[in-house]
């Protein structure tokens, strides 16, 4: 493995829910002005570092940098502290979570508790309960105690760290997608050593998981023909997964690409040909809708983008616990260098056929 294991480390560990990525926007600017010509930060809070400026192609590769959340709504006269989510977030791997609320004053500590099974009703017994049930508990003996620390606004992780598991697998929380801006930062490192004859932006785009918002702002700024996303997808090697629905797809086969009306046809076997030719595992998903990727919002700024999305095999996602294969992440990097490396300013990439 040749993966900067103490970056991919920082940037997972860094939390930075969605709309509150300022703690990772600094480690990402760093990284990036290692390599890039022009390193920036937009309005919204993109990071943009670009190589290859004047060239007359512009290829933009995009992994969203923020990550599910929790927000303080409620602080009680007892100092319990209530909270709601910050996208896609599932209350059922809630309780019993250590948690560690961002607050301007920097970290306050917590669990989210719950009633203990003792002191259940029978029929209370093996539900989940609903978000607004659930109170993050800070040790505070009153609410004006808790008010002085805590307030409505502050953005609430999952308090976990990165743990190596066996077969090169890693686990954390946050790999959805912290795992896709390590991929552009890795790519845009090996990419400066290469005779380009593209323009290469990569970008660590904000607030996917309210809607894709970022990569909408970045992509108009930067105006890309080309436009690579790179996100998790959906393992299904393991129990419980339909795979007549879900597709089939493994940890340790490779990074996926994804064929569908999202994906550009030219690109996306451009791509496909390109992991043949250098003997890079990949694996295939069918998409027949828009992808809940940066993808989507790329492909259709201003007069459209052709599109690709590359995803590294996820899984258990949007849990404190996803787990990835370094393997895939290293062959994603080695595909999307090699594409990048072959990309022609004279290609059309418009779908004819």
């Amino acid at each position: 493995m040749t993966l900067d294991m103490d970056l991919l480390k920082k940037l997972v560990e860094t939390p930075s829910p969605s709309g509150f990525e300022g703690r990772i926007r600094g480690i990402v600017r760093e990284e990036m002005a290692k390599v890039a010509q022009k390193v920036k930060v937009d309005l919204h809070g993109n990071i943009m570092g670009v190589i290859n400026p004047q060239a007359p192609m512009r290829v933009m590769m995009a992994g969203h940098c923020d990550e599910i959340g929790l927000m303080v709504k409620y602080i009680d006269d007892n100092g319990f502290v209530y909270f709601s989510a910050i996208g896609g977030v599932d209350p059922g791997v809630l309780d019993g979570q250590r948690v560690s609320i961002l607050t301007k004053e920097g970290p306050i500590q917590g669990v989210i508790g719950k009633k203990p099974i003792h002191l259940m009703e029978d029929d209370e017994r093996g539900k989940p309960l609903k978000i607004h049930q659930l109170w993050i508990d800070i040790g505070a003996s009153k609410g004006e105690d808790a008010k002085a620390l805590v307030s409505p606004g502050d953005p609430v992780v999952i308090d976990v760290c990165l743990v190596s598991l066996l077969n090169d697998l890693v686990v954390a929380r946050g790999l959805d997608d912290r795992i896709g801006t390590f991929v552009v930062l890795e790519v845009l490192k090996r990419a400066v050593q290469l005779p380009l004859k593209v323009a290469l932006y990569a970008v660590a785009t904000v607030q996917e998981e309210l809607g894709l918002r970022g990569a909408r702002t970045s992509a108009f700024s930067i105006d890309p023909q080309v436009g690579i996303a790179i996100d998790v997808g959906f393992a299904t090697d393991y129990p419980d997964v339909d795979k007549k629905r879900v597709g089939e797809i493994k940890l340790g086969a490779g990074p996926i690409l994804h064929r569908g009306a999202n994906i550009n046809p030219v690109l996306s076997n451009f791509m496909e040909e390109k992991a043949k030719e250098k003997d890079i595992l990949f694996q295939l998903a069918g998409e027949p809708r828009a992808t809940g990727t940066d993808a989507n919002a790329i492909q259709i700024t201003r007069g459209g983008v052709a599109t690709a999305l590359v995803s590294v095999p996820n899984r258990y996602m949007h849990t404190p616990v996803e787990v990835v294969s370094l393997k895939d992440v290293e062959r994603a990097i080695d595909l999307i260098v090699e594409t990048v490396a072959s990309l022609d300013p004279q290609m059309d990439f418009t779908p004819l056929e």
